[in-house]
């Protein structure tokens, strides 16, 4: 049994790379677990392996008395046959080897090994991955479990989970690929290493790879909206007045930006000029869309804008998707108002203005008041609102009657 121990030690240690030590000590407390009842009684008992020889031992703490000892206590005249100056009292280490130890140690150790091989791995995987959490780490595709990516990261295996993947892209065994790394979870079976493609940290690490800039902190990434696979906003700002952020992140001919959106499979990314002014930031965000106002409801932490009914298409954005991401980047609620109505508008509450245009919706699409209102709270305001969006994402608003919902969808587009 010592010689075979030793030749697995070994063999672990060079080509696992698992210190010998950690899996001595995996050992020791694997044996000691499963063979406790036959060791001895005592309530301090360890077991050690000679590194050397590969002798497995097993030892109890025992305290020295005069006489009558328990389980934990041993008498004084049996200790001094050993330790000869010995005192009452005190403290020894015994040998309590059992005869048939061997076996038994042999039995434990071959099923212990494997999990505590497992164990010694992962904990090598946490020491050599924790300071690269939050960075792009790069890997081979291995196989597909479950709609779940698992991938090779060389010294340690990766998932990816279906909802961190980005929406259709595609990959095969044996493909390179990039991702950001979530975290490390050793504590649960399979892999250890949780990554994304589709989080907005993703593509911040590739804006601080791809542009010099920004890695030596000359342009800054003051936020950041995604929705993954479809459009990313992002806003810079430069320390040095003599960098225009913008450009510096498009690059020469649009190479930089570029790199980016190829790496994110054709993902369409709006890099927008940070202001302090909540104004001018709002109206920067919503481009391609221009603004003919901006007003600030302090309040109610909102935005009202104002564009004309030819512009309100590109302020909204395919499934108002364009006014989403810039409220996310801004931080702010955003609600798009076409200028014709302002003259109409005024002197209303944000209320009153609200269920004006919910009955001019409901009167213009032939809807409930009710079905209106769930669609102007969802930024669908105008007619053309609407008729540009997709009709499954209106069918979807929680609460809407999805079959007064068909009828005026189908007036609408007949």
């Amino acid at each position: 049994m010592a010689n075979e121990l030793l030749t697995i030690l070994e063999y672990i240690e060079q080509e696992r790379g698992i210190s010998r030590d950690s899996l001595i000590k995996a050992l020791e407390s694997a044996i000691l677990t499963a063979a406790r009842k036959s060791i001895h009684p005592a309530s301090e008992l360890k077991v050690k392996i000679d590194p050397v020889t590969g002798q497995i031992q097993a030892w109890a703490t025992l305290e020295v008395v005069e006489e009558n000892p328990t389980c934990d206590q041993l008498v004084i005249a049996r200790a001094r046959e050993r330790f000869p100056d010995v005192q009452l009292g005190e403290k020894v280490e015994w040998e309590v080897t059992p005869r048939n130890f061997g076996r038994i140690a042999a039995q434990t150790a071959r099923q212990a090994i494997v999990q505590q091989l497992r164990k010694a791995e992962k904990e090598n995987v946490q020491e050599e991955f924790a300071d690269r959490i939050g960075q792009i780490i790069s890997g081979t595709v291995r196989r597909f479990e479950a709609g779940n990516i698992i991938i090779d990261f060389q010294k340690a295996e990766g998932i990816m989970p279906s909802k961190e993947k980005i929406h259709d892209e595609q990959y095969m065994p044996g493909d390179i690929i990039r991702a950001l790394l979530l975290r490390v979870d050793i504590n649960t079976a399979g892999p250890s290493l949780i990554v994304s493609r589709s989080c907005p940290e993703f593509v911040t690490r590739l804006f601080e790879r791809e542009i010099a800039e920004i890695h030596d902190g000359v342009v800054k990434i003051m936020g950041i909206a995604r929705e993954a696979g479809k459009r990313t906003k992002i806003s810079v700002m430069s320390t040095d007045p003599r960098v225009d952020p913008v450009g510096a992140c498009v690059g020469m001919r649009g190479q930089r930006v570029r790199n980016i959106t190829n790496e994110l499979g054709n993902e369409r990314i709006d890099i927008v000029p940070y202001d302090a002014d909540i104004r001018k930031y709002a109206t920067n965000a919503l481009l391609p869309a221009k603004v003919q106002s901006v007003e600030v409801n302090e309040a109610k932490h909102e935005l009202i804008v104002r564009v004309t009914d030819e512009q309100s298409k590109l302020a909204f954005g395919k499934k108002a998707q364009n006014v989403r991401l810039c409220s996310k980047l801004i931080g702010w609620n955003i609600n798009i108002r076409n200028e014709e109505e302002r003259g109409a508008e005024a002197g209303h509450s944000i209320g009153e203005q609200l269920k004006i245009a919910t009955q001019k919706l409901a009167e213009a699409i032939g809807v409930s008041e009710a079905t209106a209102g769930l669609l102007v709270n969802n930024g669908y305001v105008t007619v053309d609102g609407v008729k540009a969006a997709d009709p499954e994402a209106l069918l979807e608003i929680e609460g809407i009657d999805t079959a007064e919902m068909q009828n005026a969808l189908e007036r609408l587009n007949g």
